[in-house]
């Protein structure tokens, strides 16, 4: 009987605490506070969504993000690619159609935890920035401005940047190589290695500089102009654009891509002055970096400053913009399927839409 007693009363306490501990949750989920389990699953899935929106994306304009590259750092005296079309099919004639997408696998794989640390930043700092400017101003319905949205695209940029650059730096080098180059890199741990072994660590974060200087105006202006532009379109619909407070497809599509648009045309010379500065130090891309004078020998840069100078003085300020072109047309449909992934998959995976909070 003491044992019946012992495993009844056990029995009960075990009961009582499972009621307690429902009771809690409930509690939580009555003031607005997820429980620690439901909280990591929400930022799982916002990871994932992010991840998925960047690989879509970039996968689909990869030919143009590499053609972009090669024409960023090619030989101003030993021209091969001379504009999109020409540039595609030179290409397409010389290394085939895995040659569109070559360098693509590496990017992905900066690209994908780029992408998912990014929007998860994002929304973050959104949230963050959103409650100071709330305390500030002692208004509880206050919405975040486009400048305030700035900011917080700029936080994000600068996070994702930084976590992700190593990748994106042997990316650029994988992307230039072509079949016909003294050195060949098998691919990205081979590259890492490659670059730690005869450059050193600090070769890896070579160019990192102008990457986040430009990366605070590019992902700071696409998350501003794309939400502020979303919210203006909601509050006013204009031309019918608007049924039930939810824009359309096409109509999100197209406020991604002036995202984008504006985004990358103020921030396109610091990307140019970022993948030269990733050749330096690496011999054997002197037959594809800009050189000095006719020589095939490629140009040292000690800086970001001196990486500006150098190039205008040699090719001229129309150098900075070299590769726009490709690059704005990868950019428009890039940037559009990579916010409208976003939230299609967050909708699929039942995440709470937060980011124009």
């Amino acid at each position: 009987m003491a044992s019946e007693d012992v495993v009844g009363k056990t029995t009960s306490e075990s009961a009582v605490s499972t009621i307690v501990n429902l009771a809690e949750e409930a509690k939580l989920a009555r003031e607005g506070v997820k429980a620690p389990g439901h909280a990591v699953l929400s930022i799982c899935k916002s990871l994932v969504a992010g991840g998925v929106a960047g690989g879509v994306s970039r996968t689909a304009v990869a030919p143009l993000e590499r053609l972009k590259i090669l024409l960023q750092v090619q030989n101003p005296h030993s021209i091969k690619y001379n504009g999109t079309i020409q540039g595609l099919k030179y290409i397409w004639k010389t290394e085939g159609f895995r040659g569109l997408f070559k360098g693509n696998g590496t990017n992905c794989a900066r690209i994908i935890p780029n992408s998912a640390v990014k929007f998860f930043s994002y929304e973050q700092a959104s949230l963050g920035i959103l409650f100071l400017y709330r305390q500030q101003t002692g208004n509880e319905e206050a919405q975040l401005t486009p400048l305030l949205r700035l900011g917080a695209g700029a936080c994000a940029g600068i996070i994702a940047m930084s976590a992700t650059y190593p990748m994106d730096m042997v990316r650029g080098r994988l992307t230039v190589q072509t079949e016909k180059s003294p050195r060949q890199y098998r691919g990205i741990f081979h590259a890492l290695s490659t670059v730690l072994r005869e450059e050193g660590p600090r070769a890896l974060y070579r160019g990192w500089l102008p990457s986040v200087i430009g990366v605070i105006p590019y992902v700071g202006l696409n998350f501003s102009v794309y939400e502020s532009l979303k919210d203006w379109l909601i509050k006013t619909k204009p031309y019918g654009l608007v049924e039930d407070a939810e824009l359309s497809l096409t109509t999100k599509l197209a406020c991604g891509a002036a995202a984008g648009t504006v985004g990358q045309t103020v921030a396109y010379p610091l990307d140019v002055i970022r993948r030269r500065m990733q050749m330096v130090g690496w011999k054997d891309a002197a037959t594809v970096v800009a050189g000095e004078g006719r020589s095939k020998a490629a140009l040292e840069y000690t800086g970001m400053v001196d990486a500006f100078r150098k190039t205008v003085r040699h090719e001229g300020f129309r150098a900075l913009y070299k590769g726009l072109v490709p690059n704005s047309v990868k950019v428009v449909p890039s940037i559009a399927i990579s916010f409208v992934t976003y939230e299609m998959v967050k909708d699929i995976l039942g995440v709470e839409m937060r980011i124009s909070d």
